[in-house]
């Protein structure tokens, strides 16, 4: 694959999927070895070096951040959105995850039939919902923090309304789908 064509393709998968995402996942979806895939990232460093995007890597893991030039604007946009409603997606969002969590991106996804990269982020940074990696490493999964169901009055999220009910529901419809 020509070195630009992949890079361009890696910022798009960076991009879309928001979170990190592992070499190896990078390698299967673009079918490129690891050399090809280090010379793609090598040269998309290059590319965003005077943007307002940078490359994160850790040894397993490679995303895309928040340049130092642009941080300042980012973290005032920030603490808008945190001072903004929920806003109906992002209570939509927070329900899912308090009924179905831990729950993955791809299941809220599923759920609601529209990415929710950017909601999910915004309920992270909200501290309303928290991330782990799931069982198999290679997705999060999402589930509601104490302080959330401090801010609700509940104990658990059993004593949400029709908490077994509403969730056997939703799992059911998910299910019979997948059939």
């Amino acid at each position: 694959m020509e070195t630009n064509f992949l890079t361009q393709k890696i910022e798009a998968l960076l991009f879309a999927n928001g979170d990190p995402m592992s070499y190896k996942t990078l390698s299967e979806l673009l079918d490129v070895n690891k050399k090809e895939l280090n010379d793609g990232i090598e040269e998309l460093q290059k590319v965003l070096k005077d943007s307002g995007l940078m490359i994160i890597k850790t040894e397993d893991y490679i995303s895309l951040g928040t340049a130092p030039v642009a941080s300042d604007v980012v973290e005032r946009h920030r603490k808008e959105e945190l001072e903004r409603p929920l806003g109906k997606a992002g209570s939509e969002t927070l329900s899912i995850v308090l009924y179905m969590g831990p729950v993955t991106k791809s299941d809220v996804n599923y759920i609601r039939g529209v990415d929710s990269s950017s909601i999910l982020r915004n309920l992270l940074i909200r501290g309303l919902v928290e991330r782990d990696v799931s069982d198999d490493k290679r997705a999060y999964k999402y589930s509601s923090t104490i302080d959330t169901l401090r801010y609700m009055g509940i104990s658990s999220v059993k004593e949400l309304p029709e908490y077994e009910n509403i969730k056997n529901t939703i799992k059911s419809k998910i299910s019979g789908l997948d059939q």
